[in-house]
């Protein structure tokens, strides 16, 4: 889940502005990196920041490795670039869990990466998700269970 050590001090500037801005009374539930690198980490911060990335999808044994629980609607999190620095907050919307291959075109589509289908969601994230399932000592399935999370982003704002 984290690429990056998060910048603490700089998360907890930008959740202050945050809280000052939209009156939200709730905590920041965690720090994230997007990949398995800083560039990947930068590349897909700025996909939720200026273009269409508004889903992801993480191992659940990565949760239950790191202690962390699943995420869940109405959570608030920061999502941060390579450098630890906070890029965004996001607000989860919807949690799923299930195997991989019960990913749809709509969740592929709403996860912004590629060309948005599901075929090249499915080769992109089988490459990921093996390299994450080696790197924890556990062998990759097609059945592999994934959190399927959607979210929208609320921070910085976004104006017209």
């Amino acid at each position: 889940m984290d690429v990056a050590t998060a910048n603490q001090k700089a998360v907890e500037a930008v959740w202050t502005s945050y809280v000052a801005d939209s009156g939200y009374d709730g905590p920041l539930v965690t720090s994230f990196a997007f990949g398995d690198s800083a560039e990947m980490a930068d590349e897909l911060g700025l996909l939720v920041l200026h273009g269409p990335k508004r889903a992801t999808a993480s191992l659940v044994q990565e949760f239950v490795a790191e202690d962390e629980p699943l995420p869940r609607a109405g959570d608030r999190c920061a999502v941060i670039g390579g450098d630890g620095r906070p890029m965004a907050i996001v607000r989860t919307t919807d949690v799923r869990v299930g195997p991989l291959s019960s990913v749809d075109d709509r969740f592929a589509w709403d996860e912004g990466e590629g060309d948005r289908t599901r075929a090249w969601w499915l080769e992109a994230h089988t490459r990921f998700f093996t390299r994450q399932c080696a790197a924890m000592g556990l062998t990759f399935s097609e059945d592999v269970a994934v959190v399927f999370e959607r979210f929208e982003l609320v921070w910085p704002p976004i104006t017209t």
